[in-house]
């Protein structure tokens, strides 16, 4: 099934090509940005936008998949309505037509009539991308489409993309914000057990052209299924042994001492996280924006765990990144339940499921990661992490 994969890394650099040309022009991005409806309100932020940007990628990855694959468009969840309301009080919903000229009309409806603007986003919505990675012509999956279920964040970090910074400087490698913590993320579950299977991680902002101002990306994938394991860090070769693999995740960065442990966390991590981590990773603790890019920061070996402890992520936030980081040894947990695990039980690490909401939970609750989460390279070295953080969380933590 690297068919669908091949697609979807298709259809996600169609997707950062929009991104990238919503940013352009100031002047046009203004237009773009709707506050969300009631329903949709994320409660980690005050104000959290929705864009055209947006909604417009979501339509564009659906309607590429159906096209190419029937059936599949029906599977594909999101975190976006396509519902928007002009000034004229109109509600139009947001698709991918099949012409340039009816998708500029319907663009002209929700940009009140701004042809131009219409007319350059239709443009690059319909344009051809030609997008694949050599390492996956070699691999022959053979994973039944009627299983699959499709979680899309069409742009993640909408804040970060709306700010527009582009001359945040990295620390050790990691943005703790600007447009280099945007990401696309597609991610492909097992609907009967909820186990993700594909992921691709679309970073549209990675390098400027001081010259042009025009941005570069790059697009990072993993597939995990029935023994194959394979994704975009290795050097393609035709067959791997999950031994392999598995010595692949477990190179870690450099360890420093008493703090052998990197991580990455949310500016709004609780104060408990936050002190425990000092203790367990010393200055080895790093702040970046966006769920999609720091699991992207793992995936990277930029550090060996992000860790998030509130209900503000969701099933698209994570499920791209988890299923890279399974693919490569790894995979993302539920943090609540880890905490209050019996590591002698034997029990299996409680890795987050894509396929079932939360009961009793309306809206967008339904599908938060309810528990927090913990992302990770390699299953021994978060077991060393999760011991040594409980040693020094008081236990009021585990519960709040």
């Amino acid at each position: 099934m690297s068919d669908i994969l091949q697609e979807l890394l298709r259809v996600s650099e169609k997707a950062a090509n929009i991104a990238r040309a919503c940013r352009q022009q100031e002047a046009l991005f203004q237009l773009l940005i709707e506050e969300k409806k009631e329903g949709e309100k994320n409660k980690k932020f005050a104000v959290d936008f929705k864009t055209l940007a947006d909604v417009l990628v979501q339509e564009v990855i659906k309607g590429n998949m159906e096209n190419k694959f029937p059936g599949l468009g029906e599977k594909i969840f999101g975190e976006e309505s396509n519902e928007f309301t002009n000034d004229l009080g109109e509600k139009i919903i947001m698709r991918l037509c099949p012409t340039e000229e009816e998708t500029v009309a319907l663009l002209s409806k929700v940009l009140n009539g701004n042809k131009l603007a219409s007319e350059a986003l239709a443009k690059v919505v319909h344009q051809d991308v030609f997008f694949s990675d050599p390492a996956l012509e070699s691999v022959e999956v053979s994973i039944p489409q009627d299983i699959l279920g499709i979680w899309v964040d069409p742009i993640d970090s909408t804040y970060q993309y709306i700010k527009g910074s582009a001359d945040i400087k990295p620390n050790q490698g990691i943005f703790p914000s600007g447009l280099q913590c945007v990401t696309i993320l597609i991610g492909v579950y097992d609907t009967r057990t909820g186990v993700p299977l594909m992921g691709v991680i679309n970073q549209p902002f990675v390098s400027q052209d001081l010259n042009t101002l025009r941005w570069k990306g790059q697009c990072y994938w993993g597939l995990s299924y029935l023994g194959t394991n394979i994704h975009s860090l290795l050097p393609p070769v035709s067959t791997r042994s999950n031994s392999e693999m598995q010595s692949q995740a477990t190179q870690k960065p450099s360890s420093e001492g008493s703090h052998p442990f990197a991580a990455v966390i949310s500016t709004s991590e609780k104060e408990a996280i936050k002190g425990a981590l000092s203790r367990v990773c010393g200055e080895r603790v790093f702040r970046a924006a966006g769920a999609g890019y720091k699991s992207l920061c793992v995936v990277l070996g930029l550090v060996d765990i992000y860790i998030f402890s509130e209900d503000t992520t969701f099933k698209w936030d994570s499920c791209a990144g988890h299923a890279i980081l399974r693919a490569m040894g790894g995979g993302m947990v539920d943090l609540k339940e880890c905490l209050e695990r019996n590591p002698d039980a034997g029990l299996d690490l409680p890795q987050l499921v894509y396929h079932v909401g939360n009961e009793g939970a309306a809206g967008v609750d339904q599908w938060a990661n309810k528990g927090g989460l913990i992302a990770y390279r390699s299953e021994k070295q978060l077991e060393a992490f999760l011991s040594r953080l409980l040693q020094h969380l008081a236990p009021v933590a585990t519960h709040t």
